[in-house]
């Protein structure tokens, strides 16, 4: 009888991780329970239960515990599967949903085929760490923009207006458009949008820090018009090992830019675009492709791909052409960091010599 590719041939453990106490349930080569209990999501609990096990197959889903337990079990001498949640539709619709019974899941599934779980890379602590700083920025700016809008409709519901204006001196130009009988109500909240604005500008440089000296290989992809540090280092954060996809054009639908597929028979509706992947990342790619389609944006292949799929017309098409260019720019970007090239804009449509 054949060997079943992939069958574990050694323990595999099924670890669902809860915030405080997890649950494992541990299989034998022949997939007979060995032993199941729970231990408590400390470092120290799960190094002492797990330090002393024989070297083993571990499987758990993505989770906030994920990346730290991942690293402590490989530092044990096991084998670890981070495993997709989005794609076990076999644990989180399971009509008699447990516990013990995820990690039963788990552990059957790891022993049989890995790839069932479509395994996740977790970045190192490093990367983990200044994506972090990257996080943060992110949340503030968000924080900021929910002020001004308040600020913004609450001047409108007693007749007033605060002007058009950018972000960053928003504050002090909605100081003597606020009517006095708001003052005491928006008085702190501009303050506090003064504030995060200080906290964003100094995060901002230190974005620009980490881009110029720990990550040098972002100059390359600053090289494209509308690809700024922040983007830059987002995506080298996010992606950390450009050798991890086989091709640049894998990238796409590692960052959710690729259209779901149901295709059943003769049908094969169109639908949207998956959404998996780091969100943070996606956006600014997205806020990538509005500049190379908008007014400033330079001339260049990826332009002209968004216009003529601008020009179909139809429902929705600058939004589709949108997506499509940052798409092309993600799987752009990979090309640019593997081969470290020189960009160059209109590489499929060089420019006539002149005579």
């Amino acid at each position: 009888m054949e060997k079943v590719t992939g069958l574990a041939e050694q323990n595999t453990v099924g670890l669902d991780l809860g915030d405080r106490t997890s649950r494992y349930y541990i299989l034998s080569r022949e997939g007979t329970l060995l032993e199941e209990g729970r231990v408590a999501t400390t470092e120290a609990s799960l190094r002492r239960r797990f330090a002393s096990l024989d070297r083993a197959r571990v499987a758990f889903e993505v989770g906030a515990h994920s990346p730290w337990v991942s690293r402590l079990l490989a530092d044990c001498g096991h084998e670890v599967i981070a495993a997709n949640p989005r794609q076990i539709r076999l644990i989180y619709e399971n009509q008699r949903k447990s516990d013990r019974a995820d990690a039963e899941y788990l552990a059957r599934l790891a022993r049989l085929d890995p790839k069932l779980l479509a395994p996740v890379a977790h970045r190192g602590e490093q990367a983990q760490a200044d994506l972090a700083l990257l996080r943060s920025r992110d949340v503030l700016v968000r924080a900021r923009a929910d002020l001004v809008n308040h600020v913004r409709g609450a001047v409108k519901a007693v007749g007033c207006r605060v002007p058009k204006c950018s972000t960053p001196v928003f504050a002090r130009r909605a100081e003597v458009h606020v009517p006095e009988l708001l003052e005491t109500a928006l008085r702190p909240v501009l303050e506090t949008i003064t504030q995060l604005g200080e906290q964003i500008h100094r995060l901002d440089r230190r974005v620009e820090q980490l881009a110029t000296e720990r990550y040098p290989e972002t100059d390359v992809l600053r090289q494209v018009p509308g690809v700024g540090s922040l983007t830059a280092l987002c995506y080298v954060l996010t992606l950390e090992d450009p050798a991890r996809f086989p091709t640049s054009r894998e990238v796409g639908a590692y960052v959710g830019l690729v259209p779901k597929r149901r295709s059943s028979g003769q049908r094969d509706p169109q639908l949207g675009i998956t959404r998996a992947g780091d969100r943070m990342l996606r956006r600014l790619l997205v806020q990538a492709a509005h500049y190379t389609l908008g007014p400033f944006g330079p001339d260049s292949d990826l332009r002209r791909f968004g216009e003529r799929l601008a020009a179909r017309g139809g429902k929705n098409a600058k939004k589709r052409a949108i997506v499509a260019v940052a798409r092309k720019l993600a799987v752009l970007l990979h090309s640019l960091w593997s081969t470290g090239e020189v960009y160059e804009p209109l590489r499929h449509h060089p420019e006539p010599q002149a005579a």
